[in-house]
């Protein structure tokens, strides 16, 4: 576990900085950073789906799902500040509940995903709520709007902890601990970016239908 653990920390240094790059470059670079990591993404899915009804199915979801995260970068200013927020939400939330579940471990939250405990939900939530504090002290929210962002935050975060129990779910009726082997202490594309793929749309669907358009 710890050398794994030394993997996690190690690609999340190298690559955390290249993606945040790439996102606020945005032009040429996020494009290509978007298409490599969709391609990656339909091969891991139909690698670990192949020959199951449910194979197309997955294929129109990601294509939804990607359309959504380039719409949300490529905006109408080119902003690249809401993209951060829902992908650091993400980010939060798995940091979250992969501390708090490796540590306080407990019992398990549901069987499809079996890592996943109730210590490490808790831990996702708070992670992701350190936020709010966080924004406030940085004069980026007043307190009129403090419920609001808390709301938003418990939303992207829930839906990015279903996302990541979907994945799983599909990954052990396909009998594999992993969607791949390219992130060394992560798994495949898709074991890192599983919550994202699901939080994305939802914040598309927000942003589109102005559900929150106080934020």
């Amino acid at each position: 576990m710890e050398t794994e653990l030394k993997k996690r920390i190690l690609s999340s240094i190298i690559l955390t900085p290249i993606v945040i790059f790439f996102i606020i470059h945005g032009s040429f670079l996020f494009i290509l950073l978007l298409i490599t990591s969709f391609c990656i993404a339909l091969y891991e899915w139909h690698m670990i789906s192949k020959h199951k009804t449910y194979n197309f199915f997955g294929f129109i979801f990601l294509n939804l799902s990607f359309y959504s995260i380039y719409k949300i970068r490529i905006n109408e200013d080119g902003s690249y500040e809401n993209f951060l927020f829902i992908l650091l939400i993400c980010v939060l939330t798995d940091i979250g509940g992969y501390i708090f579940g490796k540590t306080i471990k407990g019992p398990k939250l549901t069987s499809y995903s079996p890592n996943k405990t109730i210590a490490g939900l808790i831990g996702s939530y708070f992670l992701a709520l350190s936020l709010v504090p966080l924004l406030i002290f940085l004069n980026q929210v007043d307190q009129d709007h403090t419920l609001l962002i808390t709301l938003y935050i418990i939303l992207i975060s829930t839906v990015s902890q279903i996302g990541d129990i979907v994945v799983s779910f599909f990954k052990r009726k396909s009998k594999k601990k992993d969607t791949g082997n390219l992130i060394p202490g992560h798994g495949g594309l898709l074991d890192r970016i599983d919550g994202m793929i699901f939080a994305f749309p939802i914040a598309y669907l927000i942003s589109f239908f102005n559900l929150f358009d106080k934020i």
